[in-house]
């Protein structure tokens, strides 16, 4: 259940549209009525009339009375949705007071003049349901909420305020990102979160002083408020006591012993402040030293078990590499094998060689063996005719010389006979 409204507009004025601003509709959504329809003139043609939204007849004698979401004083001319009950949750009179109290000056000192005086200015407002119910029907809120968004660019900004329907409460100021978490489903509000990379954080934090403001004075109305109802709920006796004389005396007379019981409940309550402020100091400090222990002990198992999968992870691994070791060594035995068997093979080979080349070698030896046998044969025959030839010329030599010898011989004995 929310609204959404514009502040104002260069063009004209402000719009204010409620989400559920159909009005009877939302019982029949048959019906054909205007959407600003009195409820007198829709309950004889709307069916199941207040089934599913609140009537006037659900706020009588209640303590609660139709709060706007969005009130009609915001905004700049009069509006019909504005005013109806689709746009209003049960607010008691006080509260009710103080959310448009906080509402004016929250708009009127801090949203529209951080915005250009509110042209630019996107409002929503809305309510979170509680467990309560006006005469069991209308949910009363837990608390009410207004996002504002300016969308200007470069210097636009978004904030959020939050302010609970139970009394002394006094609005809060948070962001949108917070305030969407704590509606329904948490919805987006604004689009690109009204430019959250680009807002303007000097403007937020006059917003943020002038909510600060807003607050003390709201503390200070409800501290008078509660003076106030104090004093009435007085007897008039009473009041006339007081300021006779004797009540004046009764006054000096009491006020050392008030003062000295209040002394004694500060320094009670600061003793007692203290006490717990060195007991949260001692806790966050056993707290601390319980979380890094824990720290220290996660991470120390983490890592062993790191450590663990790490190695397990190896195995494989390294299973495979002496797998393949194994393997290089059985081949190498293969390898050293199949060397000795080619060596031990390697003779009988070459004789086979040998011998399935024999025929090749004889067949290409024998021109060369006929060439040989030819040269010895031709070597003999010159031979076999030096020989003759020389056994020939020896002998005719020594012929020769024998037939020299004797005719010299011849010759000289018959000189004389000569």
């Amino acid at each position: 259940h929310y609204a959404l409204c514009r502040r104002s507009t260069r063009d004209g004025p402000g719009a204010c549209i409620s989400v559920l601003a159909l009005f009877f509709q939302i019982d029949d959504p048959a019906s054909n009525l205007e959407e600003g329809t009195d409820e007198t003139d829709a309950i004889a043609s709307v069916n199941n009339l207040g089934s599913k939204q609140a009537l006037s007849a659900d706020y009588v004698d209640s303590d609660y009375q139709r709060g706007q979401l969005f009130p009609f004083s915001l905004g700049s001319d009069f509006h019909v949705a504005t005013f109806a009950l689709t746009n209003a949750a049960p607010m008691t009179p006080s509260f009710r007071e103080r959310w448009y109290m906080n509402l004016n000056s929250l708009m009127d000192r801090a949203l529209g003049p951080q915005c250009g005086g509110g042209e630019d200015l996107y409002i929503l407002t809305g309510t979170v349901p509680s467990d309560r119910r006006v005469h069991g029907k209308v949910t009363v809120p837990a608390f009410v909420w207004l996002a504002a968004c300016c969308a200007v660019p470069g210097s636009g900004w978004a904030m959020g305020f939050v302010k609970h329907t139970r009394d002394g409460d006094v609005i809060e100021d948070v962001m949108v990102k917070e305030l969407e978490k704590l509606l329904p489903f948490n919805p987006q509000l604004f689009r690109d979160n009204c430019g959250e990379t680009e807002q303007d954080t000097e403007r937020m934090k006059k917003i943020l002083e002038v909510v600060n403001q807003v607050q003390d004075e709201e503390r200070a109305v409800a501290r008078s408020s509660a003076k106030s109802e104090r004093s009435a709920l007085l007897p008039p006796e009473a009041s006339e006591e007081r300021s006779s004389f004797w009540g004046k005396l009764m006054g000096l007379l009491v006020t050392p012993v008030i003062k000295l019981f209040q002394l004694l409940y500060y320094l009670a309550v600061g003793i007692l402040k203290n006490i717990m402020y060195l007991l949260w100091f001692v806790t966050k400090q056993v707290i601390n030293g319980i979380e890094s222990c824990l720290y220290r002990l996660g991470s120390a198992t983490i890592s062993y078990f790191l450590a663990i999968g790490e190695e397990l992870a190896s195995i494989p691994w390294k299973v495979l590499k002496v797998m393949v070791k194994i393997i290089r060594a059985v081949l190498r035995i293969l390898c050293c094998l199949l060397k000795a068997v080619c060596r031990v093979l390697g003779i009988p080979v070459r004789v086979l060689v040998d011998v399935a080349t024999f025929p090749v070698h004889t067949i290409g030896a024998v021109p060369i063996v006929c060439r040989d046998i030819a040269v010895g044969l031709g070597g003999t025959i010159s031979l076999l005719f030096d020989a003759a030839f020389g056994t020939m010329g020896g002998l005719f030599q020594v012929f020769f010389s024998i037939c020299k010898r004797i005719g010299y011989k011849v010759t000289f004995d018959n000189s004389g006979e000569f």
